[in-house]
């Protein structure tokens, strides 16, 4: 029969034998530890002042965490090459509720208690002769714990960086598709959303193939301009829904910087979240038009491209113009609609205008500033000229034609 190998022998040998002060030790802290639990409890009440505010399930969490790292530090003790215990055995269930409660600052406090707690012990627990091995394995055990805590913040950082990001995605598509139920306010107050107006959207074209950075490096210049922020991308396309935004000028030029190349269109501002889709409604309406617009500026809002929206099939670019522009100038009377069509037919020619309409230039001039009064639009601007042309156009073909009187009299009979 063959013998066994050297490798197998040492593999099935036996455990060294304790000596007979680390046997002592050994049987004193697994006698003591009911003592050393009760000890570590009293002294995080009287130490850590956060300890005493949380509620009682988030305390019986942190007290079972702090009973089970001295019951696995006896564990360790005895075979302190078998760091199993570190994650099972200390925080068992607890890292999701651990994460949530208290801070890795608070986590790492706590454990100081702990070793704290066990060192004050070690003169009552060990052999004279054993006393600096047990400090030592005590400072060994507290490196190997804290890095472990460290691991779960880490690995809870990770899984909950993963949520947020699919639990971003999903608010940004309900937003979109004007989504307004109570599961979106739920996952809005998931993420952590606090800004309470000046909302807004901003879309373009995204990187071809986005670093590991972008996204970051967005929401951190979103950060510096707006109170939060979501990210979205879907295909080429790029999301931005700012909220709480300070100084709307420069940061829509800085944002518009992170975008691909192309036209960056930002919505009106809506009134609150659940409102936004309208903006981004209007962003994405802008967005397709704003090719039609050559020169447009980077970024470009997305009631600046009414009249290419409207030529588009934007409907709702239609009734903007209608309802912002082309009835407060009915209602303005005085000519208003009269001379601002005289003056944009005949070449924005303010003497030719006032000849076809038999009143003096500076008459002109006072109804285009009214008009310039009325609409927030200058006629004699070309751009914005354009603008009012075209909601004149579309304001007179939504204008209900009157019906043609009936004729009642007969045919004459012969």
């Amino acid at each position: 029969m063959a013998e066994p190998s050297k490798t197998t022998t040492k593999r099935k040998a036996a455990p060294q034998a304790l000596s007979p002060e680390k046997a002592e030790t050994l049987r004193q802290l697994r006698a003591n530890v009911g003592q050393l639990s009760t000890s570590t409890m009293r002294q995080l009440e009287k130490s850590l002042p956060w300890y005493g505010r949380l509620s009682s399930d988030e305390r019986s969490a942190l007290g079972l965490v702090a009973q089970n790292g001295i019951a696995a530090f006896v564990t360790w003790y005895e075979r302190p090459s078998s760091p199993s215990w570190i994650l099972t055995d200390v925080f068992g269930n607890a890292p999701t509720e651990l994460t949530r409660s208290i801070s890795l600052q608070k986590a790492l406090q706590l454990i100081r208690i702990v070793v704290e707690v066990v060192e004050d012990q070690v003169p009552v627990i060990a052999p004279e002769s054993d006393q600096p091995s047990l400090r030592e394995a005590v400072l060994r055990y507290s490196r190997e714990v804290a890095f472990a805590a460290a691991d779960v913040y880490a690995r809870a950082a990770e899984s909950r960086g993963s949520w947020d990001t699919r639990l971003e995605a999903l608010i940004v598509d309900a937003i979109l598709r004007g989504e307004n139920t109570d599961a979106l306010r739920s996952r809005i107050a998931a993420l952590g959303w606090k800004a309470q107006e000046r909302f807004t959207v901003m879309v373009g074209n995204s990187p071809s193939e986005p670093s590991a950075s972008y996204v970051s490096e967005l929401r951190r210049t979103a950060g510096r301009f707006a109170e939060d922020a979501l990210v979205g991308i879907q295909g080429d396309r790029l999301i931005l829904i700012l909220g709480g935004v300070q100084d709307r000028d420069t940061a829509y030029v800085k944002l518009s910087e992170l975008f691909a190349p192309g036209a960056v269109v930002y919505g009106p501002e809506a009134g609150s979240l659940l409102e936004a889709s309208s903006s981004a409604q209007a962003a994405f309406a802008g967005l397709t038009a704003a090719r039609a617009w050559p020169s447009a500026p980077r970024p470009v809002a997305a009631d600046d491209l009414l009249p290419e929206r409207v030529v588009s099939g934007d409907d709702a670019a239609r009734r903007s113009l209608i309802k912002n522009i082309y009835r407060p100038l009915l209602a303005a009377s005085n000519g208003l609609v009269e001379t601002l069509g005289t003056y944009l037919e005949l070449g924005h020619s303010l003497e030719a205008t006032a000849r076809e309409l038999f009143v003096h230039a500076n008459t002109v001039r006072y109804r285009l500033k009214r008009v310039c009064d009325v609409t927030g639009w200058d006629p004699l601007l070309p751009r914005e000229a354009f603008v009012l042309q075209t909601a004149l156009v579309v304001g007179r073909l939504s204008a209900q034609p009157k019906a043609a009187p009936e004729r009642h009299a007969s045919r004459s009979q012969n």
